[in-house]
């Protein structure tokens, strides 16, 4: 048995069944439905409930994380008497990443003899999820803390993340366009193609014209990027996340695999609800190891 502890937020958007199976912690985000409030639980129902109200016309928002939660959830890992390896989102994404270090600050003082190693991953949603799985698979195969850690440091700029979302009106909400883009990009059918590049920002790299057209741009992107990997298809692994398109989903996935037969797992699963509350039902993100960040 391990003598560290992997932990990580609910914004891996892992299946909950996989982070119980692993025994792997995870803090959870809260949200509001229509002022109701909730937590993040990472169960596959909670996610379709929250993505067919939003279709009804629900409204979300969402919080961050206190750096008194964090400080509770570091000592209550710590209290094991392991050390720890903490992966949450991209600082560029999350507000709450200032109270996780902050709050992580507190408690190394408090716990001197323990190491407590809070990654700044430039990951968000299914990527992070990613890097979760892979540095557990690793743990799991009797890697030590420092050799997880320098493998995910290493590694973690070289999984891709590919979305675009079916409704600009989410994007408005959270100011991330604004109110005349939304309203030409609805006008137009504008579906915008999103990427995280290197300092773990979501930045639009291209805006297609119709669903099929975002979803062929998506399908081009990661096929160009697993042509450049130079290790076998087989060792390669994938996670496509939806918000209520896995139609959407399966696309992709068939042409990886008509592609690329002999890759190795490519799993598909509904998207989180807080990344979700900020891109809206009809969200596709595809998540993957490659050879580096290239957007075009």
């Amino acid at each position: 048995m391990a003598d560290y502890i992997i932990a990580t937020s609910s914004t891996a958007d892992l299946p909950r069944t996989w982070l119980e199976e692993h025994n792997i912690p995870f803090i959870s985000y809260r949200y509001t439905v229509n002022d109701e409030g909730c937590e993040d639980d990472c169960r596959d129902e909670s996610r379709a409930a929250v993505f067919a109200g939003m279709r009804k016309g629900d409204l979300l928002k969402t919080s961050m994380i206190n750096e008194y939660a964090y400080v509770d959830f570091f000592k209550g890992l710590l209290d094991s008497g392991k050390d720890v390896l903490f992966l949450d989102m991209s600082q560029k994404m999350s507000a709450s990443f200032e109270n996780c270090r902050l709050a992580a600050e507190q408690v190394r003082t408090e716990y001197p003899e323990r190491k407590l190693y809070v990654m700044d991953t430039r990951c968000v949603s299914g990527g992070l999820g990613l890097l979760v799985m892979e540095s557990v698979k690793r743990m799991e195969g009797g890697a030590s803390m420092d050799e997880v850690i320098a493998w995910g440091e290493e590694n973690k700029l070289k999984i891709a993340h590919r979305f675009t979302v079916d409704d600009l009106k989410y994007l408005k909400m959270g100011g991330r366009v604004s109110n005349a883009s939304a309203l030409v990009g609805a006008l137009l059918s504008i579906k915008p193609v999103l990427y995280i590049p290197d300092g773990g920002t979501l930045d639009v790299v291209e805006k297609a014209r119709g669903r099929k057209a975002a979803l062929a741009s998506i399908r081009d992107g990661v096929l160009h990027d697993l042509s450049k990997v130079k290790v076998d298809p087989a060792e390669s692994s994938m996670i496509i996340l939806h918000a209520d398109c896995e139609k959407d989903a399966e696309f992709i996935r068939d042409a990886v695999r008509e592609k690329y037969p002999t890759m190795g797992e490519i799993r598909i699963g509904s998207l989180g609800v807080v990344i979700g509350a900020h891109c809206g039902p009809g969200l596709l993100a595809v998540f993957y190891l490659c050879s580096g960040r290239f957007p075009s």
